[in-house]
């Protein structure tokens, strides 16, 4: 099994994304861990599990940015949450395949703080386009890309 954990916050995760993400984990046997404040219901695999955090406002982001590791991949399409585990230096990416990085995290924080604005003083924000096969096979192609540095940097270290 690998050294690093693909980290999932689930609660706002779309189903095809999970089932992805399970496949993924059978295939290159890496561990995947899945938290939320409830329950989020998950195809059974061997390298899957499911954490519940307590049900209080960040309780899940808190708890992933604490048993993140550094080699760790976490999908999240949380923002601040993603902000923080980029400013500690691990692979972030969202369910449509955008790797945060520190270079554009701070744009999109900046674009989602706008955006909550408008929606606060009730005017109408920008709408994320529908979920399809187009975001998927996106998400597929960046997991996939960023599984495979991270399973060449592993095979490297052992080397060593």
């Amino acid at each position: 099994m690998s050294s690093f954990t693909i980290r999932v916050d689930a609660d706002s995760c779309p189903v095809s994304v999970r089932d992805m993400i399970i496949r993924f984990a059978e295939r290159l046997k890496i561990k995947a861990v899945f938290t939320a404040n409830r329950i989020i219901p998950l195809k059974p695999s061997s390298y899957v599990r499911m954490e519940v955090s307590e049900n209080l406002p960040d309780a899940a982001d808190n708890q992933i940015v604490a048993q993140c590791g550094n080699d760790d991949i976490v999908i999240t399409r949380d923002i601040p949450l993603a902000q923080r585990l980029v400013d500690k230096g691990i692979t972030v990416l969202n369910d449509r395949g955008t790797v945060y990085t520190a270079e554009n995290i701070r744009e999109r924080l900046s674009i989602r703080n706008f955006n909550l604005e408008l929606y606060e003083q009730g005017i109408a924000a920008d709408k994320t386009d529908r979920f399809g096969k187009k975001e998927l096979n996106l998400f597929a192609n960046s997991l996939d890309r960023e599984l495979q540095k991270k399973l060449k940097n592993t095979a490297n270290k052992i080397r060593r």
